[in-house]
């Protein structure tokens, strides 16, 4: 019989889930929202409302990208990438090199930023090898969660995961204990995608380059002639851009006398000989002329100044612009930057893309001032898709970034300092050192899954407390009665990854955490396999879009349909918990 508080929990729990799942708003705000709930409904105590953001989980979990970006400004990445990279190199061999470095890096930073420092490189490749990316992206992104398994700060759910031990079993997992059996997991999932994985992308998303198509502008870009007699002279050049009948025509700059016009140019009257620089499809265009009365410019320029630059980017989820559109933000005037394009799930959108609310893995076609433009897609949160120069890497503070690192995580691993305090004298090294600017520092931590975590530890906590955790565990146990333990925790590790498919891979730790060691203690087993098998499971997103972030990222550059992960993905899957399960007995016996 559940008690007033279970109930309570059980069905902020599961609207949670169902929220969580649907991605109609931030996981972070939903939450946030749970946790406010379980407060006023008085399931949380009070004194326990924010102790979530103060737990060593969350602390570590912002403190690893602090250090991530670090690592990333040195140009250490940037340094390996660029020597072992190849696209001369047979498909499988560039994939097997890609997917092993990305692994590499996922265990010692965290995998989102290793992520998007390789992206850029395997995208030039594909350039260079003249082949789709989709071929390559997902691959890349499997391997970088992968990798996240094998260390404890590689990925948020082993933080978790350690932390949770702590509490319950008066230590936590240290550094390497993940490693036995994640480094099996990675390496049988790094083979898999290399060799066969691969193969299993829809052959037509291989025959396709999304953002290749969405650099091509000639037919999207024109130049407008203002000739004697015209209705626009006499119109200031920011007017035209406003909708009318012709359609959602953006006008990019004016030129007079074959100079293009500073940005004010927005404010100056038109007057006969101008040349206009619109965007917008060919009808579009086509009925702003006529009605306008303008004449064609046959040799665009305008996009060759030298003060100019076009750049693709993608959007991560919780960047600043997901679920905004470049209107709401005033990009343009605010910052002269023009967004030209649109790329989502495989389609150019370019028709009113201004008012076009951004989703997460969308590509975005910006145009502006070379420094500004690299300023706002820092600020918007966005990832470019290629290197050009957004900030200048620290080359020579490779070697004490390194230094900085590997001293603290020898510290920490032998026991001499505490983990988080180690970890934050490595970024105190990398600010003062100038690795890491002062003011980078908040933009490094990824707030919104600080603010997931803060949320739901409490939640975690109470649903604990309240023995509902044990009631949960009693009945997977109770499923599966007359089996052995083997096959208890390869269903725990069955559900957790099902449940970390549709929802955020924290979230899933969190909530999955203390079942495991009830389930444990009710079998009379050691409760370490069940939170390793927790903790492999909610790592192991491949199945859809939405279950990781970095698959997420690769959904627009690659031109991936939401049903295209669980084909490579659910063998993928399969594979793991193979791998896993005898792994995790063998290193953590029963």
């Amino acid at each position: 019989m559940l008690t007033t508080s279970q109930f309570i929990l059980f069905a902020i729990l599961l609207l949670l889930f169902a929220l969580l799942a649907w991605g109609r708003w931030r996981y972070d705000v939903v939450a946030f929202a749970a946790l406010v709930a379980a407060l006023i409904a008085g399931v949380v105590p009070i004194d326990q409302a924010f102790s979530g953001f103060g737990h060593p989980a969350t602390i570590i979990v912002a403190l690893v990208l602090i250090i991530s970006r670090g690592l990333s400004n040195s140009g250490v990445v940037e340094y390996v990438a660029r020597r072992v990279v190849d696209a001369t190199r047979p498909l499988f061999v560039h994939i097997g090199i890609m997917s092993g470095l990305a692994a590499v890096l996922s265990a010692v930073m965290n995998n989102v930023a290793a992520l998007a420092l390789l992206m850029p490189v395997d995208l030039e490749a594909a350039a260079k090898g003249k082949r789709s990316p989709a071929l390559t992206l997902m691959p890349l992104s499997f391997a970088s969660i992968l990798g996240g398994m094998v260390t404890l700060i590689g990925t948020p759910p082993n933080i978790i995961i350690a932390a949770f031990r702590g509490e319950a079993l008066g230590e936590p997992f240290q550094m390497f204990d993940f490693t036995p059996v994640g480094a099996a997991c990675a390496l049988a999932g790094v083979l898999f995608v290399t060799l066969i994985g691969w193969r299993l992308i829809p052959t037509e998303r291989g025959k396709r380059n999304m953002a290749k198509e969405l650099f091509e502008l000639e037919d999207y870009v024109a130049e407008l002639k203002i000739p004697e007699g015209a209705a626009a002279i006499g119109q200031k050049v920011g007017d035209l851009s406003q909708p009318d009948e012709a359609g959602d025509v953006q006008v990019l700059g004016l030129i007079r006398h074959e100079q293009r016009l500073p940005a004010g140019a927005r404010h100056v009257r038109i007057i006969e000989g101008d040349v206009l620089v619109v965007q917008a499809g060919p009808e579009a265009i086509e009925k702003f002329a006529g009605s306008h009365g303008l004449d064609y410019v046959d040799t665009p320029g305008f996009l060759k100044s030298g003060d100019l630059e076009l750049m693709e980017v993608v959007v991560p989820q919780g960047a600043r612009i997901e679920g905004r559109s470049a209107m709401s933000l005033r990009l343009l005037q605010r910052h002269g930057i023009h967004l030209l394009g649109v790329s989502r799930q495989g389609q150019r959108l370019r028709e009113r893309v201004r008012r076009l609310k951004a989703r997460a893995g969308d590509i975005l076609l910006l145009l502006g001032p070379g420094e500004e433009l690299a300023e706002t897609v820092q600020r918007l949160g966005c990832l470019p898709l290629a290197e050009r120069g957004l900030q200048v890497l620290r080359r020579d503070k490779a070697g004490l970034a390194i230094a900085a690192f590997v001293v603290a995580i020898a510290l920490a691993s032998f026991g001499l300092l505490y983990l988080p305090v180690a970890l934050a004298a490595v970024v105190a090294v990398y600010v003062l050192g100038g690795i890491v600017p002062v003011r980078d520092i908040y933009e490094s931590v990824e707030w919104p899954v600080i603010v997931l975590l803060g949320s739901l530890i409490p939640v975690g906590q109470a649903l604990e407390t309240s023995g509902g955790t044990a009631l949960i565990a009693g009945g997977l146990v109770s499923l599966s009665e007359g089996y052995t333990a083997v096959v208890v925790l390869t269903l725990l590790m069955v559900i957790t990854m099902t449940l970390s498919d549709v929802m955020n891979n924290t979230a899933t730790a969190v909530i999955a955490a203390p079942i495991a060691v009830d389930i444990a203690n009710r079998l009379q087993v050691s409760p370490d396999p069940f939170l390793m098998a927790v903790a492999v499971a909610a790592s192991c997103a491949f199945l859809t879009p939405i279950g990781h972030k970095n698959n997420t990222l690769i959904m627009g550059p690659g031109g991936y349909r939401f049903g295209d992960y669980w084909r490579m993905g659910l063998p993928l899957e399969v594979l793991i918990v193979a791998v896993a399960t005898p792994m995790i007995l063998i290193v953590w016996p029963l």
